[in-house]
């Protein structure tokens, strides 16, 4: 219990705040859109500058968590989230918005990995799979916090107070970090080419290359479009309103909760009785598919489907522990900050590229309804792509 208070809910309440911060753009896009006079692609490539520089920290991010531990770097990271809120709050044009953004995802970029770094060194491995659920979880509580609580600040703040009241609170989350305890690492004794040759060698692996590119189009794909894309899309392909769009993301985001908080409480019990981590991975990814299909062609309840895609989102999570339990310990931070960057270069490029072909459709001439489920239909044939890859993966190991 002393752990859990130390360690864990201090990274946890890290990774709520990025959560929150991902998400938030979702819910004031209108606003974004109208104030900025922006297009489709400008709105998608301002919101995934946060994914740019997130996924392209990562990769650096693994050395420095191998090397300094995850308390003195992920409290330096905020920091910057800090300065990113501040500076969105204040920005006048896209440009300094999309710089802005982009500073807020490089000091977030660490909360996730630094959690899953922690728990490394401090708590036994059989543990590992559900304590990184439970950190989900508490990113789950941020997504949920940055759709109809949000919507509910807007008009009384707008969204430049939203931001300023984000740059108080990264800078908070990274005092309270920087209090945690540390532990000695092992791979502070290596020099930085050993470890650039042991990122390599993961980078190398088969294995690694197994549980990427389902990690990119799945994760990323559904990082994508809760981010951004989904709010518009159920209002413009669903006839949803603002409210009802935001309490479908706010019924996405319960059932990521629900699905971190049950894997967490279950998945152990479950490897006990003879149900892998990774059988349920496989599952859920597919089940994953066959919701989206049923969103883009339009084939049940929409906010039932949208529940389901979150619920099973949550599965994505066992991929870290999964792929970690192939590399040693010293090397964990990199190993799950190499799948992250495959998730965030994923969800950075859909996002974008999702904004860019809508654009390009409706110059076409065709109508925005269409071109939205032309854009979630292209989206949905690489996730299946992906997923058949993954299943392919495993006879070959």
């Amino acid at each position: 219990m002393n752990l859990l208070l130390r360690i864990f809910a201090p990274f946890a309440a890290g990774y709520y705040l990025s959560y929150l911060l991902r998400n938030v753009n979702a819910v004031i896009a209108p606003e974004l859109t109208r104030d900025l006079s922006v297009s489709a692609a400008d709105l998608g490539l301002l919101t995934s500058a946060y994914l740019l520089a997130f996924g392209a920290f990562q990769l650096p991010l693994g050395i420095l968590l191998d090397r300094y531990g995850p308390r003195r770097v992920e409290a330096g990271l905020l920091l910057v989230a800090a300065a990113g809120c501040g500076a969105f709050a204040l920005g006048g044009n896209l440009t300094e918005l999309a710089i802005a953004r982009g500073l807020i995802g490089l000091g977030v970029s660490a909360c996730l990995m630094a959690s899953f770094k922690a728990f490394s060194l401090w708590f036994p491995l059989e543990r590992q799979a559900s304590l990184n659920a439970a950190v989900m979880a508490a990113g789950g509580l941020g997504a949920l916090t940055a759709t109809t609580p949000i919507g509910w600040l807007l008009p009384i703040t707008g969204w430049r107070g939203i931001f300023f009241g984000l740059a108080g609170l990264a800078a908070l989350m990274a005092a309270v970090i920087f209090t945690t305890p540390d532990k000695p690492l092992a791979a502070g004794k290596e020099s930085l080419g050993q470890q650039l040759k042991a990122l390599g060698q993961i980078l190398k692996s088969r294995v690694f290359w197994r549980f990427a590119p389902q990690t990119a189009a799945i994760v990323g794909g559904f990082m994508a479009m809760q981010g951004l894309w989904a709010v518009p899309w159920l209002m413009n392909v669903s006839g949803a309103s603002r409210e009802s769009a935001a309490f479908h993301m706010l019924l996405t985001s319960g059932a990521m909760l629900t699905g971190f908080v049950a894997i967490a409480a279950f998945v152990n019990r479950l490897k006990h009785r003879g149900i892998h981590p990774e059988q349920i991975l496989t599952v859920g990814m597919g089940v994953g598919i066959l919701a989206t299909a049923l969103i883009v062609f339009d084939l049940a309840p929409s906010h039932l489907l949208w529940f389901v895609l979150g619920l099973v989102f949550s599965v994505g999570n066992l991929a870290y522990a999964l792929l970690t339990a192939h590399f040693p310990v010293q090397i964990s931070g990199r190993a799950n900050t190499a799948l992250n960057l495959g998730a965030f270069v994923g969800a950075a490029g859909l996002q974008w590229g999702f904004g860019i072909l809508l654009d390009a459709l409706k110059a076409t001439g065709m109508a925005t309804p269409e071109a939205f489920r032309w854009s979630y239909g292209l989206l949905l044939l690489m996730q299946a792509l992906a997923w058949g890859w993954f299943l392919v993966g495993k006879r070959s190991e």
